[in-house]
């Protein structure tokens, strides 16, 4: 123990009841100290990380630079193949970077540090030498996190478990955590082609690295669950025949799994744990993980791209898997702890604004910097084009309320690499004032769970009127109408990874969890799901004809509605959980895609109508508008580019939008879209009637007359179960439609002979 940890053991002993702290004893673990076969040149203090690179004449090693503010020494601790330990002091300091070059160590060489510094919980100070820490800059990680008692810097099971995280632990954890390892980047990315979609134009199509391929057939079994069977000519056929145009990957960073989790036998599937924000995920690697997982992932950016799709990551900037005060420590932690996290006015416990624990620092320079230094690496180095931001608002917090000029958001504005990319934020946290959606700024879109919950509520009877879905299916410009933000500000969703699938909110009243080994309490109450007649499976013939349209029903108004739709993967096929809401511990068949399911006629419809539904999208820009509707007249004939209809065939009146109703028919005109295509001429486009009908009983819809359409073709009918050729029927305009019973109508208005209207191209 150093002297400045000698000096912290009196008061530790009285703050923890007078009984002096049981120490463990140090484990060296074939440590050596540094020796004249090891020197250190004093190096540079940027770029952060470890960089391999010809140094002074001509002499190629690797820099190694950490930022530790207020530590009293780093040691960098570098690893044999067969695990020996060799420790290397860095004594230079600027600007509070450690720092320090190393000839003769290249890619591939492990590494970690210890950090020594004042042990002192009270005032956040948690510095503990024992600890071999990860670096935060790390671009691969070679292991896995366990947990056991000698991975925590405190006395984990100390009797006095209130005052456990005050006793600091001397067991040594190096042999029980991994390291990070010395990567050479040299990839220009010459010949790679980013898709460059614009927002309006995407469909996103959210997805697990792992869970996509692990039971896909036609992926060999070498490659399932990885970058490279993502990456694999079957997997990427599935996308580009549905048509989606980007995939959002949830969390690819290098994660840890709970302790609790582990307990019980489980892991952490989805990632939402974060450890190490520039190194892809070991585990998603089949080539290896000593730095081939870098060029894996890379490969797989490249083949998305080669295919037109782009490649989006969901980040979790707003904690890590250090957990609180009885967490864990593996790197930010032992660092410096007062610097990376915020703590609570008892500086011993954290400010928890997520729910898991502790909340980074984003306001501390230093914090900022790793956050906006890994953002830049992924897209300059690894060739992603976006990110969805998990609990956005955690990160634009200043000291303590959401501000949308936190330093954050306004370091992303200016950002000339950041600035460029799609920006996705989860728009709320658990914190007091955390719940922001409509509140970003330009360049932003928000998940918009608005919409969920009003489409969700409009299929199984729950609106009380129609009011809230027109602002959805009309691009929510209640919310997003403001500061030259346009529709696709909206990201449109009706289900996400967390929650039930697409079949199971069609399924199931309530959420079924057992199997995560929490009784039940975890996964959200509020599922506005509704099973249709019974719970679970069932061989009720029409329970399951009506879930099924359903589906299509759900899918239809999502794919159909202003705004940037997102599916996730296997929804299109009739995916199942089973009913588990809360699938983040399921590793196995419950979190993995269903392949067997597209051998299925009625799930191969499903996919089918899905593919349809997104290529028609694409083929009108009508239905992906850049700008809002006016709602006003724009010709003398009277016609608006966006008109609503009640089943008499009337426009609706402002009573209309207040009254119980189950059916509400929205005009689309392709005459009116504001905007010019790239060669400077005015978009026109088909128009389209969409008639949205949840009673359980059918009605007959007029169909507006002139000047909206002199006939209309029927192109989606949701209550046929082939919808594998359109419909194609024409009718009269002024003339009701009968509307089968919970289904959706999509008819395109056509001229008196049959033919497409005179605004089409």
């Amino acid at each position: 123990m150093s002297s400045a940890a000698e000096q912290e053991a009196v008061p530790q002993v009285r703050r923890t009841g007078g009984q002096a702290p049981v120490r463990a004893p140090a484990v060296r673990d074939g440590a050596e100290p540094a020796s004249p076969a090891v020197p250190v040149w004093p190096g540079a203090s940027t770029p952060l990380g470890a960089r391999f690179r010809t140094g002074p004449d001509g002499v190629t090693g690797t820099n190694f630079a950490l930022w530790a503010g207020g530590a009293e020494a780093v040691e960098l601790c570098l690893f044999s193949e067969r695990g020996t330990e060799t420790r290397v002091p860095l004594t230079e300091l600027t600007h509070e970077i450690w720092h320090g070059f190393v000839p003769g160590v290249r890619p591939g060489q492990r590494y970690g540090y210890r950090v020594h510094g004042r042990w002192d919980p009270w005032t956040g100070a948690r510095w503990n030498p024992a600890k071999l820490l990860l670096d935060p800059y790390a671009r691969a990680v070679d292991g896995e996190f366990a947990l056991p008692p000698e991975v925590y810097g405190h006395v984990r099971d100390w009797p006095q478990q209130h005052a456990a995280d005050t006793v600091r632990d001397e067991r040594d954890s190096a042999p029980f955590v991994p390291k990070g390892v010395v990567v050479h980047d040299d990839d220009d990315w010459s010949d790679d082609r980013r898709p460059k979609t614009p927002w309006a134009d995407s469909v996103l199509y959210e997805l697990h690295v792992r869970g996509f391929t692990m039971r896909h057939p036609d992926v060999p079994e070498e490659l399932r669950g990885t970058y490279a069977g993502l990456a694999h000519p079957a997997a990427v056929e599935h996308l580009t025949r549905l048509g989606v145009t980007a995939v959002e990957l949830l969390p690819v960073h290098q994660f840890a799994h709970e302790d609790h989790l582990l307990r019980r036998g489980l892991r952490n599937h989805w990632g939402y744990n974060s450890i190490g924000y520039f190194a892809p995920h070991a585990a998603y690697a089949a080539s290896g993980t000593n730095g081939q997982q870098v060029g894996e992932f890379k490969r797989m950016v490249r083949a998305l791209h080669a295919a037109g799709i782009e490649v989006i990551l969901d980040v979790v900037y707003n904690h890590t898997a250090e957990a609180g005060e009885l967490g864990p420590m593996l790197s930010f932690k032992g660092i410096d702890n007062r610097g990376y996290y915020r703590l609570a006015p008892d500086a011993r416990r954290y400010a928890d604004y997520t729910g898991c624990g502790n909340t980074l620092h984003v306001v501390q320079p230093q914090v900022l910097r790793l956050i906006t230094d890994s953002l830049r690496y992924w897209v300059t180095e690894m060739g992603v084009d976006g990110f969805r931001f998990d609990l956005a608002a955690a990160l634009a917090r200043s000291m303590h309320d959401v501000d949308m000029l936190s330093p954050f958001l306004a370091v992303i504005a200016q950002d000339p690499v950041l600035r460029r990319v799609k920006l996705i934020a989860e728009p709320w946290d658990v914190g007091s004032g955390g719940y922001q959606v409509g509140a970003f700024p330009p360049l932003w879109t928000e998940w918009n769970d608005r919409y969920r919950d009003a489409v969700r509520d409009f299929w199984r009877g729950a609106l009380p009127d129609v009011r809230e879905m027109g602002y959805r299916l009309s691009g929510s410009s209640d919310l997003y109408a403001w500061g030259g933000r346009r529709p696709y500000a909206s990201i449109n969703f009706v289900t996400a990874h967390d929650g039930f699938t697409l079949r199971d909110l069609v399924s199931y009243d309530h959420k079924h969890n057992e199997a995560n080994g929490e009784g039940n309490r975890d996964g959200t109450h509020d599922n506005r799901s509704w099973n249709c007649g019974a719970e679970g499976p069932t061989d009720d013939a029409r329970v399951l004809a009506l879930r099924r349209r359903q589906l299509r029903n759900l899918l239809t108004t999502l794919l159909l509605s202003t705004g940037v739709p997102m599916l996730v993967a296997g929804d299109e096929m009739g995916r199942t959980q089973h009913g588990n809401n809360n699938a983040y511990c399921q590793d196995n068949e419950i979190g993995w895609v269903d392949w067997s399911l597209l051998r299925e006629p009625g799930w191969r419809a499903l996919y089918e109508l899905t593919s349809r539904l997104v290529a028609l999208r694409r083929a009108h820009p009508v239905l992906r508008r850049r700008a809002f509707f006016s709602g006003r007249p724009q010709a003398a004939d009277g016609l608006r580019d966006l008109a609503w209809f009640t089943a008499c065939g009337t426009e609706m009146a402002e009573g209309d939008w207040y009254a119980p109703a189950a059916t509400l028919g929205m005009y689309l005109s392709g005459r009116d879209i504001p905007g010019r295509d790239a060669r400077g001429d005015q978009v026109v486009d088909d128009s389209f009637l969409a008639v949205l009908h949840a009673s359980d009983r059918p009605v007959d819809f007029v169909l507006p007359g002139p000047p909206w359409a002199e006939r209309y073709e029927l192109v989606v009918d949701t209550s046929r179960e082939d919808q594998g050729r359109p419909p194609g029927t024409v009718h009269s305009a002024g003339t009701p439609v009968t509307v089968p019973a919970r289904s959706v109508l999509l008819l395109r208005v056509a001229t008196a002979d049959g033919g497409r209207s005179a605004d089409g191209s």
